[in-house]
């Protein structure tokens, strides 16, 4: 049920059933939008969040096909939301160059661009995700028609980064359950735009992310058969032992399969080859950008990882994949939408070798 239209007034937009498990309510009274809505989607950061916003825009040309929608992001992930031909423009974000040069004359130029962008034309409805207040205060830039919504979360949702000072700065906050999925979430706000339950499965990439950069000359020599280990993390307790991947590693050679093992600085590239020395025939990879790790992922028999973004990209191309949660929530992140995505583990809960490999086994359709 919507509510009234006054400011800062909040849309109930979900209840949750007996397991916490996100519900949406279709709205009673939909936003009276144009058949052509122009809507404003703001979602930063982070690779994994980015990516589990994506079935929002599905959602919102569902309801209105014609729907002109743009996509603010950081700039890393522009070519990543380019994937996307439903979003019309994607709009870069720097702020985390931007701080680190807030004394730099170039810097002021790139934000008046980013706000020029913003106001160029008058959006039908803009929607924040990410329920910060840097990410609030971009919202509430951009130019809107009159009466135009802008819908956010209005209340924190367990182990999420949330300021509540945001709340003052959307028109029509939405509350969402304590223990909401991340896809669930974004997929909520805009429930409460459309006035309609979003389907299911969630939409992701589409065919283009299921081909994408397959034939990058970096990937020319990889092997027939391989499994991509994503090993490697920022938290420290969301890594999986060394003697647990060399364990799997052994494994995964006796079915006829050479583990890959990437790496993003040299702290990953020293465990990379920590994890190497222990498996015969592994291989530590080039590094590889975001966009080129599609490649790697889309000629992959099963993709092997920890709670991270590359991992959930696998999942949102429905590619056989095992994703290791062991301190973070698994009813967070975890791939929901394929038989071909297995979770082990889970917060406090490490899984075994023996749990990981026969999911392994289970998603590539083999018996363990």
């Amino acid at each position: 049920m919507l509510s009234s239209r006054s400011e800062g007034a909040t849309v109930p937009a979900a209840s949750s059933d007996a397991a916490g498990v996100a519900q949406p309510m279709p709205a009673a009274v939909p936003f009276a939008l144009p058949e052509r809505p122009r809507i404003l989607l703001v979602k930063v950061s982070s690779l994994g969040d980015v990516v589990h916003n994506m079935p929002l825009v599905h959602d919102l040309r569902a309801r209105w096909p014609g729907a002109e929608i743009d996509w603010v992001v950081e700039e890393g992930y522009v070519e990543l939301v380019r994937l996307l031909p439903e979003v019309r423009r994607v709009i870069p974000f720097a702020l985390r160059r931007w701080r680190k040069r807030l004394m730099q004359g170039g810097t002021w130029r790139e934000i008046g661009v980013v706000r020029d962008a913003l106001r160029q034309q008058r959006y039908d409805a803009v929607i924040e995700s990410q329920g910060l207040l840097k990410t609030a205060v971009v919202a509430r830039v951009a130019a809107r028609a009159p009466g135009a919504p802008i819908i956010g979360l209005g209340n924190a949702t367990q182990g999420s980064g949330y300021e509540p000072a945001a709340r003052l700065l959307y028109t029509d906050p939405v509350a969402v359950p304590r223990q909401t999925h991340s896809v669930r979430r974004s997929r909520l706000l805009g429930a409460a735009l459309t006035g309609a339950a979003p389907a299911e499965p969630p939409l992701f990439f589409g065919e283009g992310g299921r081909t994408l950069s397959v034939d990058d000359p970096l990937w020319a020599d990889l092997p027939a058969r391989y499994a991509v280990c994503f090993h490697a993390t920022a938290g420290a307790r969301k890594k999986w032992a060394v003697q647990n991947w060399h364990a799997l590693g052994k494994r995964l050679v006796e079915d006829g399969l050479v583990m890959l093992l990437p790496w993003g600085n040299d702290k990953e590239r020293q465990a990379a080859q920590a994890i190497a020395a222990g498996v015969p025939g592994a291989r530590v990879l080039p590094r590889f950008s975001v966009m080129q790790g599609f490649g790697l992922i889309n000629r992959a028999e099963v993709v092997i990882g920890v709670d991270t973004g590359l991992v959930h990209i696998a999942a949102a191309l429905c590619r056989p994949t095992v994703e290791i949660y062991t301190a973070t929530w698994r009813w967070k992140t975890e791939g929901y939408w394929s038989e071909r995505i297995a979770n082990v583990g889970d917060d406090g809960v490490v899984p075994s070798v023996d749990e990981v490999y026969e999911a392994a086994c289970r998603v590539r359709g083999e018996a363990a």
